[in-house]
């Protein structure tokens, strides 16, 4: 190559005048901070400790357990603060009753008087599937009904309201009497 050529291609890729960079190469930002860093660098500021020889936690939410099993538990009394990390599983609760039976507090004693009588009102042959079944009815919306709007429901039912308590009026001084 000749020194002309040379010289000529240098000067090309320079952006400015005598001194500056020669070329822009856009730098590639690498990321090392991803949310389970932070995460964890804000859980090493807050002063977790971890919690050793936990098999299994057991999350009550309405009909639903969340069931880790062998999680990692960390916990910080003075920030009122527990972790629980792991793979969860959702289940129903009858689905897992037999094996947390002894593990229930007062508290899920009602949950389970009321399992116990949604099982006892269901006819065997049905289980799980019309329940779902239903479920799925549920989330779809409703049909329009034909000449019915929605000022007029709301009105119908002020009515429905507005009546038992009129009714409960003139019934008390009768009773007081």
């Amino acid at each position: 190559m000749n020194r002309e050529k040379l010289m000529k291609m240098a000067n090309t890729v320079r952006t400015g005048g005598k001194g500056t960079v020669r070329r822009k190469k856009k730098a590639v930002h690498k990321t090392n901070t991803t949310d389970d860093k932070k995460l964890q660098s804000t859980l090493k500021r807050i002063g977790v400790n971890s919690i050793p020889a936990i098999e299994e936690v057991n999350i009550f939410k309405d009909d639903v357990v969340i069931q880790f099993t062998n999680p990692k538990v960390q916990a910080s009394i003075a920030a009122n603060t527990w972790v629980v990390s792991g793979s969860p599983q959702t289940k129903k609760l009858e689905d897992i009753l037999p094996q947390i039976l002894s593990q229930l507090g007062p508290d899920n004693m009602d949950n389970l008087r009321k399992l116990a009588e949604q099982l006892k009102k269901q006819p065997p042959g049905e289980g799980h599937a019309s329940a779902t079944i239903q479920e799925e009815d549920d989330d779809d919306v409703p049909d329009l009904v034909a000449g019915e709007t929605f000022e007029a429901a709301a009105a119908a039912a002020e009515e429905k309201v507005a009546a038992p308590a009129a009714e409960a009026k003139v019934a008390a001084p009768a009773a007081s009497s």
